[in-house]
C-alpha cells in the first residue's frame, strides 16, 4: 500500500513540484491574451456595448460600460505580465458574477447549463489567480525580490 501511494500520489507531486510556475503562468498568459482583447473590442465599440449593458439591466451603462471595458483591457495586460495580479484577478471575479447574472441567469436551468457558461469557467480561472497569485514568473515575484520581501514564496506562490 504504501509504495501504490508513493507511486500515484508522492512521486507525480515530487515531480509536479519543479513545475509549479507553469499552472499560474499559462493561465494568466491565456485570460489575460483573452480579456486584453475583449476590452479593447468593446472599448472600440462603445455605443453599442452601452447599448448592450442597457439591454442587460445593467445601472449606469454610460459609466460602467467603458469601466468595465478597461478592466478587461487594462487588466487583461496586467495579468500577461503579472503585474499586481491579484488586484485584476479580483475585479475580473466580479466582473464574471455580473456577466453571469445579467447576461445568462435566465437561461440557467441546471447547475450543469451554469458551469457550461464560458464565464463560470473565466470565473474559476480568476477566482484562483487571486487567492493563489501569479506564481514565480511574475513581475509580481521580481518585485518583491527588488524590495527585499522576506516570505515571497508564501505571498506569490
Amino acid at each position: 500500500m504504501k509504495s501504490i501511494v508513493f507511486l500515484l500520489v508522492a512521486m507525480p507531486a515530487q515531480i509536479a513540484s519543479h513545475f509549479l510556475w507553469i499552472g499560474p503562468l499559462v493561465m494568466r498568459l491565456v485570460v489575460g491574451y483573452v480579456f486584453m482583447l475583449t476590452g479593447w473590442a468593446k472599448l472600440n465599440n462603445l455605443p453599442q456595448m452601452i447599448q448592450n449593458f442597457s439591454e442587460w439591466g445593467i445601472l449606469f451603462p454610460e459609466v460602467l460600460t467603458p469601466f468595465v471595458s478597461g478592466v478587461e483591457c487594462i487588466g487583461g495586460a496586467m495579468l500577461i505580465l503579472g503585474l499586481f495580479t491579484r488586484i485584476p484577478a479580483a475585479m475580473l471575479t466580479i466582473v464574471m458574477l455580473v456577466a453571469i447574472k445579467s447576461a445568462k441567469w435566465e437561461a440557467v436551468d441546471s447547475l450543469e447549463t451554469l458551469l457550461g457558461f464560458e464565464e463560470a469557467t473565466y470565473l474559476a480561472a480568476f477566482l484562483w489567480l487571486a487567492i493563489a497569485g501569479p506564481g514565480a514568473a511574475s513581475l509580481d515575484r521580481l518585485l518583491l525580490r527588488m524590495t527585499g520581501q522576506e516570505d515571497e514564496r508564501r505571498i506569490v506562490a
